[in-house]
């Protein structure tokens, strides 16, 4: 029998299939040990077949199978194939996204927990030991009136010499049991809530229907009740369900709700694990012990099996699409898992994409609405206010007087409140007043945030640090400018205007530890009056009733990036945390802070009216032709070597004009230039840019270009990619 084999090396040279002997026992998603090039290494079988085109004398032997049940199913395999062909990616980086490392490379192991119980009494104890033995005598003591002990316990009370020579001795036995290192998880219990005739209307509609739903609902009116239902009857008729989040931060609080109506059959998965952690939950999936997976992005490729639908939560988050290698849009990985176990596919927002909006519009999609509120509460009033006129009142302060005069009145309520601020850090950047000197990465061509809790300059792109400067280095002056605050530098003003209120802080910085999104957002919820302050980690998803007031401090920052979508974003982020806000009395109060109040987007976003957005935004896209109405690929050039990154976007660039030449008036932009931001770790960066009339001919042929191997430079192929810097 030959084996078909996909070696474990991310080099396009190697990313085909390659030819060995089978063993016995070989089957296909086994994972394997071949020869290869001199050395041995890890491969993965995807195929078994009787014949081959080589000299089957020539062929070397598997070494080794590394297991008896394979760890690629059949329906996993499927998809590595498509996502290799679908995303321009290779065979061996598409199974590393379908086997975590910790199983890939056996870097974990199950853990053992080994229990002692005694196997006679106190007295045959005592005669065996002796009675000068004291520790032995105590430990036998103890375990005979506990019945049993763990053996990391026993040897922790009565020393590890003493607990083996009683089991050396036969007067204690023991056993082992596996461990399971699951995720720590606050226990709440949930009552089940009655579905409000509009959630019951929407369970209805979705019910076993395979086909993709896209639930927009106002936030707060009850998608996460019409996930559970769903997926409840999912379980009924013995079938499974994956539930995905946008942020890691919502996993806790979604994973209480979960456990509370679905006990013992949640798994979770996301990049908070632990190695450990990861190892067990993607076990538990394996062998469906867990019927439901919750988590982020990743979680789409849990090993489960006999699927009865697939949801995505705020699905119109960035971070579905991954802007690392391999990259991918969950979305379409959602779609092919969809198809494949023919179940429904839900897609649930307040502001869904312009794509997936359009999509619903025209039929392709099945539109299941939540107009309101769960028992018509009121979404709260968004007042804008403008800062110009702050400045020119003499307020020139980042915090406008109605912000500080809600914060004062929910304070006064004791009621918590949530300031958003997209900027973690002290300030965005540190600059000599008198030459002009900018500090910025060795590494990275952009400006170094400076963090005052640390007193460090660090870059948020390779995470490198250095020490602040008292002075500038170029021509020393003192004089040093802070640029615009971030979230540190909110909690430190709001410290001195509210000494005796606890101040929270919720970003990337105060959230690396194990937990530590569930920590801070323990400990705020059980506070009152309380202000958290956060990056968008925060906006979306969160469920905290006494949350009367949410302020956006400068909701212009995603709003005059060069891009496409900063309309759209803007639009997003603006609903999703004035949705924070009075989501059980009703009476919440939002106050938005722009240089530019009359923003059509502003206008509309304080009414959330996502319709009416819609209806202009979309109009504009199809005047400028911008996705939905064409298809933008960005080809991404990048080397540590400067000359050797522009003679390849040289070269890629003359047969994309080759490309413009043969299809005309359909590709209506073709520009090769640098990156916006020029280098990331060393690498520096140029992209080639086109925007299509959307046609997969003339995708196939950009990543035929591409299909090139360059020594020391990486090409990588993003579709629609959702920033360009």
């Amino acid at each position: 029998m030959i084996a078909k084999v996909v070696v474990d090396i991310s080099n396009d040279a190697v990313d085909k299939v390659f030819d060995y002997i089978a063993l016995d026992n070989t089957l296909v998603g086994m994972r394997v040990r071949v020869p290869f090039a001199g050395r041995v290494v890890l491969g993965y079988v995807v195929a078994l077949t009787d014949d081959t085109e080589l000299d089957k004398s020539k062929l070397k032997k598997i070494i080794s199978n590394l297991e008896s049940v394979p760890k690629i199913k059949p329906e996993m395999l499927s998809l590595i194939y498509f996502m290799a062909k679908r995303f321009f990616l290779r065979v061996s980086d598409c199974v590393k996204l379908v086997i975590p490392s910790c199983v890939r490379l056996d870097s974990q192991k199950e853990q053992l927990e080994y229990n002692l119980t005694p196997n006679c009494d106190v007295d045959s104890a005592v005669n065996i030991i002796g009675k000068r033995a004291k520790s032995q005598i105590s430990a036998m003591i103890y375990l005979i009136e506990q019945g049993e002990a763990r053996y990391s316990k026993l040897i922790q009370l009565f020393s590890r010499a003493s607990v083996n020579a009683l089991i050396d001795k036969g007067l204690i036995i023991k056993t082992s049991s596996r461990k399971m290192r699951s995720p720590e998880i606050s226990q709440t219990s949930a009552s089940k809530n009655k579905l409000t005739p509009k959630q019951q209307m929407a369970v209805q509609t979705i019910a076993n229907q395979n086909k993709t739903f896209l639930l927009h609902g106002v936030t707060g009116s009850g998608k996460t009740e019409v996930y559970m239902s769903v997926i409840e009857n999912a379980l009924k008729q013995n079938k499974t369900a994956i539930m995905l989040v946008p942020e890691i931060s919502l996993t806790p609080q979604m994973m209480q709700r979960f456990n509370s109506r679905f006990p013992n059959q949640v798994a979770v998965l996301h990049s908070g694990l632990t190695e450990g952690e990861r190892y067990d939950e993607w076990d538990r999936i394996f062998t469906s012990q867990a019927k439901v997976v919750l988590g982020a992005r990743s979680a789409i490729f849990a090993p489960i099996e006999n699927v009865g639908v697939i949801i995505i939560d705020e699905e119109h988050d960035g971070s579905y699409i991954s802007e690392t290698n391999p990259r991918f849009d969950t979305h379409i990985v959602a779609e092919y898992r969809a198809r494949y176990n023919s179940c429904p596919l839900i897609l649930g927002s307040a502001t869904p994409s312009l794509e997936s909006y359009k999509l619903a519009l025209e039929g392709k999609y099945t539109l299941v609405e939540l107009p309101e509120r769960i028992n018509n509460l009121s979404l709260p009033p968004i007042q804008i206010v403008d800062m110009v006129s702050e400045v020119l009142d003499g307020n020139t302060t980042p915090y406008s007087k109605t912000l500080l005069s809600n914060l004062d009145i929910a304070i006064k309520n004791k009621k918590q409140s949530i300031l958003f601020i997209n900027r973690r850090g002290f300030a965005s950047f540190v600059l000599c007043r008198e030459c002009g000197y900018r500090a910025k990465c060795d590494d990275c061509e952009v400006s170094l945030v400076y963090h005052k809790e640390d007193n460090q300059l660090k870059c948020h792109f390779c995470g490198k640090r250095y020490r602040m400067l008292t002075n500038c280095p170029n021509c020393n002056s003192t004089n040093i400018k802070y640029g615009a605050l971030g979230t540190e530098r909110v909690c430190e003003d709001l410290k001195k205007i509210y000494p005796n209120v606890p101040i929270f802080r919720m970003d990337n910085d105060t959230t690396r530890g194990k937990n530590g999104h569930e920590k801070i957002l323990s400990e705020f919820s059980k506070i009152s009056p309380s202000i958290l302050v956060g990056t968008q980690m925060i906006a979306k998803g969160h469920d905290y009733p006494l949350v009367s007031f949410v302020g956006i401090l400068d909701a212009d920052v995603s709003l005059y990036n060069s891009d496409y979508k900063s309309n759209e974003r803007t639009f997003q982020l603006v609903t999703q945390v004035a949705g924070r806000a009075g989501r059980k009395d009703g009476d919440g109060k939002v106050v938005l802070q722009t240089y530019a109040p009359k923003h059509y987007v502003y206008r509309f976003a304080s009414n959330y009216d996502y319709k009416s957005f819609y209806d202009k935004e979309i109009n504009l896209r199809q005047a400028t032709a911008f996705p939905p109405f064409s298809t933008i690929i960005r080809i991404l050039i990048t080397s540590s070597n400067d000359e050797r990154a522009r003679q390849v976007t040289k070269q890629l660039y003359d047969k994309t004009c080759q490309l413009k030449t043969k299809y005309g008036s359909k590709i209506m932009f073709l520009q090769a230039l640098p990156c916006p931001v020029k280098r990331i770790q060393t690498k520096f960066r140029y992209q080639i840019l086109s925007r299509y009339i959307p046609d997969d001919e003339i995708t196939s042929a950009f990543y035929s270009i591409c299909d090139v191997i360059e020594k020391d430079v990486s090409v990588f192929v993003e579709i629609n990619p959702n920033n360009l810097r």
